[in-house]
């Protein structure tokens, strides 16, 4: 079960007690209800400036990071991620806890246990820089901020995925195995889509042909959304776990 923040808790005085499921699909919507109102905004107040390219050629989609560049947009995109990126690593640490009581025996899924949580702190925070720092204000940081939170979150869901793999085998929870068929389907629909959207930027940048670009933004979106996606399945992983905040007993606080 997932606890507060504060060791030697007073579990009879909880401040805040939530449902994990209710915990990871808040901390999901957050950035998906950002992203969503960037976008609508983007198309209906900046749709010249958001589809603008390089080559000039007909575009009918902003890339994220146009999307997310100009106000509101970069207010209303710095707030949702800045709001869940807590939770993130929160649910982070709580996956390596998870996976050392599961593998305390197995030395090679310790290590990728390990390994799991370097990659997914490491996406959680290229999002957050690629998110604070736009595009317009230094390119380089934020292009490679998005090739750090790229690259880890593909190691993070190959990662996950060899380690659920291993539970499946070993469990018979039928909520756990679900979460393994779910957390495949969605790697593999990510990386497809990351496939594509290279493909796509690349052959605009070669040929500037009419939509190609249009063509990356709609599988660059696709990519974040999947990203979003995998993250859910936490609602399976800890379904019954609470997330508890409590104040100290009256006695340990001096």
């Amino acid at each position: 079960m997932l606890q507060g923040l504060l060791s030697n808790l007073d579990r009879d005085r909880p401040l805040i007690r939530v449902q994990f499921t209710s915990f990871a699909v808040a901390t999901v919507l957050l950035p998906l209800s950002g992203l969503l109102a960037c976008l609508v905004t983007s198309l209906i107040y900046h749709y010249e400036e958001s589809t603008y390219t390089h080559c000039q050629v007909s575009n009918y989609l902003p890339s994220i990071s146009s999307a997310i560049s100009r106000e509101p947009e970069i207010y209303i995109w710095r707030s949702c991620v800045g709001l869940h990126s807590a939770p993130r690593y929160l649910v982070t640490v709580a996956y390596f806890n998870f996976y050392r009581g599961r593998f305390a025996t197995r030395l090679p899924e310790l290590l990728l246990s390990g390994l799991a949580l370097v990659s997914s702190l490491a996406e959680n925070t290229g999002l957050l820089l690629l998110t604070y720092v736009a595009s317009t204000e230094s390119y380089k940081i934020h292009k490679y901020s998005f090739v750090v939170f790229i690259g880890c979150s593909l190691l993070h869901m190959l990662i996950t995925c060899r380690l659920w793999y291993v539970i499946k085998r070993h469990y018979v929870n039928p909520e756990e195995k679900t979460s393994f068929l779910w957390k495949a389907r969605i790697f593999l629909f990510n990386i497809s889509c990351c496939a594509a959207a290279a493909y796509f930027f690349r052959r605009h940048n070669k040929y500037c042909e009419t939509g190609v670009y249009t063509l990356f933004a709609a599988f660059e979106y696709l990519v974040v959304f999947s990203n979003m996606a995998f993250h859910m399945t936490a609602f399976w992983d800890f379904g019954s776990a609470q997330v508890m905040v409590a104040t100290l007993p009256e006695d340990k606080r001096y």
